[in-house]
């Protein structure tokens, strides 16, 4: 199963603004916008590659965390 990241911003932000402050990293499968904990993200919001979940200097999702973890080898 393919996962990525995707962002979820501060309240007011958008990924269509160049720079916009990520708030937090969820786990969506494929390209999806429905994060591994159920919340719904922005379809233009900023995705990333899954091997980034332990590198991105933002905070992660632990309820995505806990689940993504559990569905990769």
């Amino acid at each position: 199963m393919q996962h990525e990241m995707r962002a979820e911003y501060e309240e007011g932000s958008s990924g269509r603004v160049a720079g916009a402050p990520v708030m937090i990293w969820h786990m969506v499968r494929g390209a999806g916008t429905a994060a591994l904990c159920g919340r719904e993200l922005a379809a233009d919001a900023e995705t990333l590659p899954a091997e980034e979940w332990g590198a991105a200097e933002e905070t992660r999702c632990h309820s995505c965390d806990a689940v993504y973890l559990r569905e990769v080898p």
